[in-house]
């Protein structure tokens, strides 16, 4: 398989277009544009039944305690996790391609709704869901796509790695509220093919990509 997109091309920066924040030289970062970037696929395997699209940041600190924080950095010796930014299952086998903006044209506060999708697909929260939980202007369930937001004091650029997997089954076998690590879970011994694309971003004003 082929995973392709006009948003970005794979291995550059992600547009602030995609991104939850943008740089503002004043308060170091604002909200952005937020749109979910255009994916399209090929090559997908005869008996494919259905495709999930994710996308995971593997970049993001283990420990918050200097994540945007005045006067401190974020190391880059830290060890880093995923941080899950979309979670996106039973698309059909029908789809090749995501339109720009499809699934997220802007920031939703206190959440987005889900798991119901477009084209008969259903959407995981992501990992702003717990990032924000204690936040009384922000705090809720984030189903779909939002895009990168790093801290603005990370000593590393972050990678934004979107994977499109076809699968052998039309609907992956979760119900309710679920996440990125459930659908890999879930996915297990049922993907044909895979293939991934991979953005940069940054909010530092020190580095570059």
């Amino acid at each position: 398989m082929q995973l392709s997109s006009n948003s970005f091309a794979d291995g550059q920066r992600i547009p602030g277009d995609y991104s939850f924040c943008t740089p503002d030289p004043a308060r170091h970062v604002c909200l952005g544009s937020n749109r979910n970037p255009q994916l399209a696929w090929s090559g997908a395997p005869e008996g494919a039944k259905s495709f999930v699209v994710i996308c995971h940041d593997p970049d993001v600190p283990s420990k918050g305690d200097d994540v945007n924080q005045e006067g401190r950095t974020v190391p880059a010796s830290l060890p880093r996790v995923d941080f899950f930014h979309w979670v996106l299952v039973d698309l059909p086998a029908s789809l090749s391609s995501i339109a720009e903006g499809e699934f997220s044209s802007e920031v939703t506060p206190r959440g987005k709704s889900g798991p119901a999708a477009a084209h008969g697909a259903r959407q995981g929260i992501n990992d702003y869901t717990a990032w924000f939980a204690g936040d009384h202007d922000m705090s809720g369930d984030y189903y779909g796509y939002d895009g990168p937001c790093p801290p603005w004091n990370d000593e590393i650029v972050h990678h934004y790695v979107f994977t499109v997997y076809a699968l052998d089954i039309e609907r992956l076998p979760l119900d309710g509220r679920f996440g990125g690590a459930e659908v890999r879970a879930a996915m297990a011994g049922h993907i044909l093919a895979q293939a991934s694309l991979t953005g940069t971003y940054t909010l530092n004003p020190t580095l570059t990509e």
